[in-house]
């Protein structure tokens, strides 16, 4: 029973973290397949929001990118060990923290993946109001900020019912 259990929750977790994979893969993909259809001119344009590839070889919204290969390559092991941990720490989780840890895992490796295959990040969604852009992301990002989001709340509420 706990074998049949566990095998079932063992899907549900891969599933999770392959379709945020996919779902980043063929955001992505697509982005990059329009960008050179229109020769890298801005893909969709709105007063809120604005489609336009853009390849970041920093981590988190282009924070430290660097010009130095052998730094790229500590940042990309870096990140790797990150996502050995977040690994445990799935295993070790239940509930609200696993999912959030799952939709962190997701991005995470939605990113790393394009980091080793392309060097870079391809990043394209861009919200802005007037002048004020906020930092271009990706779908990975988008998963890996929800889950933090998550992570942080259900640290605010047990704080709140431990008072």
């Amino acid at each position: 029973m706990i074998l049949k259990n566990l095998n079932k929750s063992f899907l549900i977790n891969v599933s999770l973290i392959f379709l945020i994979f996919l779902f980043d893969r063929f955001s992505k993909i697509y982005v990059i397949y329009l960008d050179k259809k229109f020769l890298g001119s801005e893909i969709f344009s709105s007063k809120f929001l604005n489609i336009n590839l853009i390849w970041n070889e920093g981590i988190a919204f282009g924070l430290l990118s660097f010009d130095k290969s052998n730094l790229y390559n500590f940042l990309t092991f870096i990140i790797f060990i990150v996502i050995v941990i977040i690994c445990f720490m799935v295993i070790k989780s239940d509930g609200l923290q696993k999912y959030s840890l799952l939709m962190i895992l997701g991005g995470a490796l939605g990113n790393f993946f394009d980091r080793l295959f392309f060097k870079a990040v391809p990043d394209f969604i861009d919200f802005h109001v007037g002048n004020f852009h906020w930092f271009i992301f990706n779908v990975s990002d988008v998963f890996i900020t929800l889950g933090v989001i998550f992570m942080i709340l259900k640290e605010i509420t047990n704080k709140k019912n431990e008072n």
